[in-house]
């Protein structure tokens, strides 16, 4: 087995007008929005309640990855193109990537090899303009708060030393971390400490991706926590009006992206938050759109189980009323192999033992899947290095806890190497008789949620919480948010709050170390360790490998 050229991937294309691809979706012409040949806006009327209850929704996950990541989206698109392939009407429904780390160390975010989404380069770059109009309308916020400051008729008596809302690029720059605004004298505002954010960090962006429609976006928007005034009064975003004009700047961005994979089936792309911080899955319009649109949907949340499908059965389906019909967990022997205590650089070697010790770490996915009620299959995401008896153990394994584990070969074959698990997703989706139970009532103690997802996700003894957290916990009780999902904010590289335990470690306790919460997105956020919003470059970025010639071709962005 032998990856795909780019070469070999270009011929293999063949991108289709975008209105083919609506076509196939029964979408006129005349609702679409064209951002060039090869990409649309939907409108927001697709959504139809009764087509979602019967549409069937398929959750993509993953064990805790290893540096490099364990292939999701590539699972996703493939699994795709398997189910159209057996003569399914699905859909894939993702997240826009971030241009941070697509010039910093992952590169571009649009899968690979023969599963992709295209037009690549337009979705890794500007795409329809969605991060940049969720930029403007976070900057909006801060403009208007520094202006209310300096206002000396219609100041809110803000006291600067409490204001939690944060600038926001889209770009890693480490050196907008910490910063003082305001200097120059009276005329340029007042000088406070400062810090920027990456965009998909943005509370805006998590509001765009849990908002239901334009009506409830701008409710969202009003209620984002601002600070304190100087007479202990909780400010929000709509104490200064700001919530119209913000929904302005975000009029477009509400509306989901059509786009098309590699074979020329119907992909979704729209919203990206952060899956450690945030909780890291597109927004609940493109995937109702996608059920309304579609048989079977395929989305995928960030990082592994206990991040990304944590976050989206607790948060995601408690607004919008999602039970996924499956759950697929992605798996690669490289990272049982990296949870077995395989060094650096080994990876990438057949190291049987290492995979029997490693394997731990998905046994407690697996686990924690049916203690939602959803019995997952698993997807060995093939790799070259793969051997057979590595292979063959997983499956063995997988089977004594009375679970499928298929190979996946949709980085080398599309879909065609996707059919055997796009049937088994069938199967499951028919006859598995999932029923997504969540493990916390919404209405318990924040204590008590947290304690729940630590213990019976994590595998923890308990929950420690320093001096700042149970402060930050008093706050949040005194405005009346402690009735809000969690959005647990910890390293992916372990089921622990130390990427050091990799594996299934026990015997520990997690500790809060302080709180934040969105009160406009809906969640409260526990931080566990520290928790990078603006990333910085890495010693040689993605960047220096990208160029672009003479007549505008792009190489190096995959």
């Amino acid at each position: 087995m032998s990856f795909p050229t780019d070469l070999e991937i270009a011929e293999k294309a063949d991108i289709q007008h975008i209105k083919k691809i609506a076509e196939k979706l029964n979408i006129p012409e005349d609702d679409l929005e064209y951002y060039g040949k090869y990409k649309a806006k939907l409108p927001l009327k697709y959504i139809d309640e009764q087509k979602i209850a019967q549409s069937n929704l398929v959750l993509v996950s993953a064990i805790n990855p290893t540096p490099a990541g364990e292939g999701k989206t590539t699972v996703t698109v493939g699994l795709t193109d398997g189910l159209n392939k057996i003569g399914k009407k699905a859909i894939a429904v993702l997240r826009e990537p971030s241009l941070g780390p697509v010039f910093g160390i992952k590169g571009g975010a649009a899968g690979g090899g023969y599963a992709q989404v295209i037009p690549m380069v337009d979705i890794n770059l500007h795409f329809t303009g969605d991060f940049n109009a969720i930029e403007k309308a976070n900057n909006l916020l801060s403009a208007l708060i520094d202006n209310n400051l300096q206002n000396k008729k219609n100041n809110l008596n803000i006291d600067p030393r409490t204001i939690v809302w944060k600038r926001v690029m889209d770009m890693n720059d480490r050196a907008l971390r910490n910063v003082v605004i305001g200097l120059g004298g009276t005329a340029n505002g007042i000088p406070r400490e400062e810090s920027f954010n990456i965009t998909p960090a943005s509370e805006v962006m998590a509001i765009l991706c849990m908002s239901n429609d334009f009506k409830d976006l701008k409710e969202k928007l009003g209620n984002i926590f601002i600070g304190y005034t100087f007479d202990k009064q909780a400010i929000y975003c709509r104490d200064l009006k700001a919530e119209g004009a913000m929904a302005i700047l975000l009029r477009d961005a509400i509306k989901p992206n059509l786009v098309q994979t590699l074979e020329g089936n119907p992909a979704i792309l729209h919203g990206g938050p952060f899956a450690n911080i945030a909780q890291g899955t597109n927004t609940i319009i493109a995937t109702k759109t996608g059920m309304s649109l579609g048989d079977y949907v395929v989305t995928e949340a960030g990082f592994g189980a206990d991040l990304g499908a944590e976050k989206f059965l607790h948060i995601k389906c408690h607004y919008a009323g999602f039970k996924p019909k499956v759950l697929v967990l992605v798996t690669t022997i490289r990272a049982m192999r990296y949870h077995g205590g395989a060094k650096k650089g080994e990876y990438e070697n057949p190291q049987f033992e290492a995979v029997k010790k490693g394997i731990e770490n998905l046994q407690k996915h697996i686990e924690n899947a049916k203690n939602w009620n959803l019995k997952p299959i698993v997807a060995i995401n093939h790799f070259a290095t793969d051997s057979e008896e590595e292979i063959q153990f997983l499956k063995d394994e997988c089977e004594k806890l009375g679970v499928k584990a298929i190979v996946a070969d949709e980085f080398t074959m599309g879909g065609e190497g996707m059919k055997e698990l796009a049937a088994e997703v069938v199967n499951a989706a028919e006859n598995y008789g999932n029923n997504f139970t969540p493990l916390y009532d919404v209405e318990d103690s924040v204590e008590n949620k947290i304690e729940t997802i630590a213990k019976n996700i994590y595998g923890a003894d308990g929950v420690e919480y320093a001096a700042k957290a149970k402060a930050d916990l008093k706050s949040i009780y005194n405005l009346g948010l402690d009735k809000l999902p969690i959005c647990m904010a910890k390293t992916q590289k372990s089921l622990s709050d130390d990427e050091k335990k990799i594996g299934r470690p026990s015997g520990f306790t997690v500790t809060v170390r302080e709180f934040e919460f969105a009160a406009g997105a809906g969640f409260i956020i526990p931080i566990l360790g520290n928790m990078m919003r603006m990333p910085g470059l890495p010693s040689i970025p993605a960047s220096e490998n990208m160029d672009i010639d003479d007549d505008g071709n792009i190489t190096g962005l995959s």
